[in-house]
C-alpha cells in the first residue's frame, strides 16, 4: 500500500465516522419509573377550565447524562363519574428545583420552598397545540386511594387540612408521546401532568413508593411531591409539600415514567474521534516501516532502482577500463 493511499483513505475514513458517531450512540436509551400506584393518596391535578381553578402536582426525577425525553406515562384516578371519553387535553410541565426560574427570595405564603418546583416552568407540551400525542388504558373500574387532596390547598398557616378523605375512581394510565422531544442536561426535574375533563370531572394523580424500590428506579437526592392552585386568588407561584404540609402523612411519590435515549457530549464524541486519528496514525506508521523494509513502498522502489542502476553504470564502466 502506498504512502500517498494512505494519507488519503485516513482522513477519509474519520470524515466518514462523523455522521455516523451519533446515530451509533443514539442507541443508549434511558427510562426512570417511580413504580405502581400505593394507594395511600390522590391528588388533583387538572387544568383550569369554566368554574374550575387549575391545580397542579408535581414530583421530581434525576438525568445523569444530556438526555432526550420521549415519551412518559402517569397513572391517577377519573373521578365524579368521568370516564376517559371526557379526557379533552393533557399537558405536561418541567419545572427546574427552586430556586432556579424563580424570585428569591420567596414571598413567605408557604412554610418553605427549600426542593420546592421553581415558580415557572421551563418547557410544556400541550395536547391542544399538537405538542404530544396520548393514549389512555384503563387499568381498573374502581380503585380506592386512602386519602385526597383536592380543594385544601391553602396558604401559610392554614396549609395543614389532614387532607379530604378516601376516594374511588377510575384507575386509568395516560401514555404520552411527545411530538419534539424534551431536551435535557445533567438536571434535577420536576414533572407536572394535568388532565382536562371540563365539567365531566376531575384527574386525581396517585401515590407510589417512597422510597422508590428496585427494579424501579430509585436515585440519590429523590424529593416529594408538591402541589399548588393557579389562578386568581390562588397560591401560585408558591407551592405546598402534600405530605409534609397538608397532611402530615407523608412524604409520597407520584406515579409516572418517563422514555427516552442518552445524548453523547460533544466532548464524547470529540474523544471517540481522537481515538480513531490514534489508531489511523499507528497503521500509517507500521504500514510506512513495513513497506520500506520489504522495499513495496514508493520511496522504497526507487531507492532500489537507482541503487540498481549505479551498479550496472559501475560494471559497464569496470568492463571497459579492463
Amino acid at each position: 500500500m502506498s504512502i500517498t493511499y494512505l494519507k488519503l483513505a485516513i482522513p477519509a475514513a474519520l470524515i466518514g465516522l462523523l455522521p455516523a458517531t451519533p446515530a451509533a450512540a443514539d442507541v443508549s436509551p434511558f427510562f426512570f419509573t417511580t413504580g405502581t400506584p400505593d394507594g395511600k393518596i390522590a391528588t388533583l391535578s387538572r387544568t383550569a377550565s369554566p368554574g374550575k381553578l387549575e391545580t397542579e402536582t408535581a414530583d421530581d426525577f434525576v438525568t445523569t447524562h444530556a438526555t432526550d425525553i420521549t415519551s412518559a406515562t402517569f397513572t391517577g384516578l377519573i373521578v365524579d363519574g368521568a370516564t376517559t371519553a371526557d379526557v379533552s387535553q393533557v399537558e405536561i410541565e418541567l419545572y427546574h428545583v427552586f430556586p432556579v426560574d424563580s424570585v428569591n427570595p420567596p414571598d413567605g405564603r408557604v412554610k418553605t420552598r427549600m426542593n420546592s418546583p421553581s415558580d415557572n416552568n421551563f418547557a410544556a407540551a400541550d395536547s391542544l397545540l399538537g405538542q404530544l400525542s396520548f393514549q389512555t388504558r384503563v387499568i381498573s373500574s374502581s380503585f380506592t386511594a386512602a386519602n385526597s387532596v383536592v380543594n385544601g390547598i391553602n396558604a401559610f398557616p392554614n396549609q395543614f387540612t389532614g387532607g379530604e378523605g378516601a376516594v374511588t375512581g377510575e384507575e386509568v394510565q395516560f401514555n404520552v408521546t411527545f411530538t419534539t422531544p424534551f431536551v435535557l442536561g445533567t438536571d434535577h426535574v420536576f414533572f407536572r401532568p394535568e388532565v382536562n375533563l371540563g365539567s365531566a370531572g376531575d384527574f386525581l394523580w396517585l401515590s407510589a413508593p417512597k422510597p422508590i424500590v428496585a427494579p424501579d428506579t430509585p436515585f440519590v437526592g429523590d424529593l416529594q411531591t408538591w402541589t399548588r392552585t393557579d389562578g386568581p386568588g390562588a397560591l401560585a407561584p408558591d407551592w405546598s409539600r402534600i405530605g409534609t404540609d397538608i397532611t402530615d402523612q407523608g412524604p409520597f411519590n407520584a406515579a409516572f415514567s418517563l422514555t427516552g435515549t442518552v445524548v453523547p457530549e460533544p466532548s464524547t464524541w470529540a474523544m471517540m474521534l481522537l481515538g480513531f486519528g490514534g489508531l489511523g496514525y499507528v497503521a500509517f506508521r507500521r504500514t510506512r516501516g513495513s513497506g520500506c523494509s520489504s522495499g513495496f513502498s514508493e520511496e522504497g522502489g526507487d531507492r532500489k532502482k537507482r541503487a540498481q542502476k549505479l551498479r550496472t553504470l559501475e560494471s559497464i564502466s569496470n568492463r571497459g577500463s579492463a
